[in-house]
């Protein structure tokens, strides 16, 4: 009889562990769930934006090459090309060189929003160089790494379209500025491009 009771008594234990397990992973694969359809969104959006940034650079590239002329300066440099799997964009002009990439966008990651909830959002990084030259060598664990020590800014795209993309630029603190959708693949290529060619480059010396 005592061995009927324990059988219950176990049985019983083993009915209220199972439904706690239960109980919290559904929980933690609602939310995962969550942040899988956000990101899905969200890289849908970015694919949408890196061909428009394309073809935003191609109509730069373009006018570049028609304003340089008429000054009579060569153009041979100024151009832009694209790699076989569509994530990667390295534009010319003149002696700087620009990539953008569409890479690390693996898994739902969010931007940090403080007191607000984290953003869950793909991420388009501009560098200042030859994205290729830059990992070349590199191991792809740290290839992020490498590539964040060049980022000039990146542009955070959100799950929804109507909520605003997030361009932050470095030299600015990391400043974020505010954009729709729809202007952000020209604002973002227009703010990198300004950042960059808007500059100077110093000659090294050796300091005393």
């Amino acid at each position: 009889m005592d061995n009927n009771f324990n059988s219950f008594d176990n049985l019983e234990t083993s009915i209220r562990k199972s439904s706690v397990i239960q109980e919290r992973i559904n929980l933690v694969s609602i939310h995962m769930y969550k942040q899988f359809l956000e990101h899905q969104r969200s890289t849908m959006n970015a694919a949408e934006t890196f061909v428009k940034i394309a073809d935003n650079m191609q109509a730069t590239v373009e006018y570049l090459k028609q304003t340089f002329s008429t000054r009579g300066i060569a153009t041979d440099n100024i151009y832009f090309e694209a790699d076989s799997s569509k994530s990667i964009l390295i534009l010319h002009i003149l002696w700087h060189t620009i990539s953008f990439t569409t890479k690390w966008n693996n898994q739902p990651q969010a931007l940090y929003r403080g007191v607000e909830m984290p953003m869950i959002s793909n991420r388009i990084i501009a560098i200042k160089g030859d994205f290729n030259k830059i990992v070349k060598g590199v191991d792809e664990e740290n290839q992020l790494e490498a590539i964040l020590q060049h980022e000039v800014a990146s542009l955070f795209i959100p799950s929804e379209r109507g909520q605003n993309c997030i361009i932050k630029i470095n030299h600015l603190g990391n400043k974020e500025f505010y954009i729709n959708h729809m202007d952000a693949p020209r604002e973002f290529l227009l703010k990198v491009i300004e950042t960059i060619c808007g500059g100077g480059i110093y000659h090294e010396e050796v300091r005393q």
